[in-house]
């Protein structure tokens, strides 16, 4: 039985900055949710939380995690199917915050069956693969970066861009350093109009220079604005900010705004959401990556074991682990070039929580 949650909270520097179309970020404050049993378990979940993507902070998750969702989960089985339901009915919103609870119950459940994580959820891997994220930069930095990522054994690589950016000039550059055998990824994190994004879209493509996909190119709230850069557009559109639940993907699909969708737990409130989605998506002939935010190989571990269960041959979007200056726990998942390796212990295979952390 279930008999106690906690919150663990530490600031890791990041070993660079991470810069979007609408932050930067030096630092992550790391939130890890402990889910306690009757045995001596602990399970472990992590809520990446952001103002502007989940409307969460440390604080937040602290006061949801030990007040209600501690209410709902105290004295029960961890391998209770319903508990995802009554985590989602225990609180409004608070994606994160749900998230991290489901996993660290999910994490529980697992090590009492003597499994991985990710078999509890259907995946028949211990690893998937992920893109690499570049920061939004200078076009020579931008350039540098890239040919350091493909030599570190990165085949995907996602440039951040902003309104700004020169995305032709930027790409040429890019496609000059590491040829064009290398997926190239963009994401303007919604930085774009729909009419400027068209513009910068054709460009590339008139010139001739290949683009995998671009993320998110239009404001998450202008479905339609969406739907007609996928119209007049042949790169891939995937959503991302504009899909957080059920009802967000029911309009995009419905307007065919998007080739694919990127889910993450901390916004879609979990492994059970994110699974719902995928097999909608899926049913929809609409693709499914899985990514992260910033966030430690906690949260990137239960990601990539949802990964492995609905999409295990994409490339997905999971390097987030890769940004931290050490790690909160000893144990768990760790990469290897551009493989999320899973621990082959049962559960998520997190052996501690590491010293500092409070």
């Amino acid at each position: 039985m279930i008999t106690q949650l906690l919150v663990h909270c530490r600031r890791l520097a990041l070993a660079q900055p991470f810069v979007t179309a609408v932050r930067r970020a030096d630092h992550l404050d790391v939130t890890l949710v402990e889910a306690r049993d009757d045995s001596g378990r602990s399970g472990w979940g992590e809520a990446a939380v952001s103002w502007r993507v989940t409307g969460e902070s440390p604080e937040s998750v602290t006061a949801a995690v030990e007040g209600p969702l501690a209410d709902a989960m105290r004295g029960r089985d961890a391998a209770d199917p319903d508990l995802p339901d009554a985590i989602s009915a225990a609180v409004w919103g608070n994606a994160a915050a749900r998230s991290a609870v489901e996993c660290a119950v999910l994490d529980l459940a697992a090590q009492r069956a003597g499994e991985t994580f990710g078999a509890g959820l259907g995946a028949g891997s211990l690893s998937v693969r992920t893109d690499m994220t570049l920061s939004a930069a200078s076009i020579p930095a931008t350039e540098a970066a890239a040919g350091t990522a493909v030599a570190q054994g990165f085949g995907t690589i996602k440039l951040k861009v902003n309104a700004a950016t020169d995305l032709v000039a930027l790409m040429r550059a890019v496609r000059s350093a590491i040829g064009d055998d290398v997926r190239v990824r963009i994401d303007a994190n919604q930085a774009w109009s729909t009419e400027d994004a068209i513009e910068c879209l054709r460009g590339v493509e008139s010139a001739g220079i290949a683009i995998e996909l671009v993320e998110q190119p239009v404001a998450a709230a202008d479905i339609a604005g969406l739907a007609e850069v996928r119209r007049r557009v042949g790169i891939p559109i995937l959503a991302d900010e504009a899909v957080r639940t059920a009802d967000d993907l029911d309009r995009i699909l419905a307007l065919g705004a998007a080739d694919a969708v990127n889910l993450k737990l901390a916004k879609s409130g979990g492994p059970t959401a994110a699974l719902r989605l995928a097999a909608r998506a899926h049913d929809a002939g609409v693709g499914v990556l899985v990514g992260c935010m910033l966030e430690s190989a906690v949260g990137v571990a239960s990601a990539a074991a949802v990964a492995g269960a609905c999409a295990p041959d994409r490339v997905h979007d999971l390097d987030g682990g890769l940004w931290l200056v050490g790690s909160p726990v000893v144990g768990g998942a760790h990469y290897d070039e551009d493989r999320i390796i899973l621990s082959s212990l049962p559960g998520l295979g997190i052996q501690t929580i590491t010293e500092g952390t409070r």
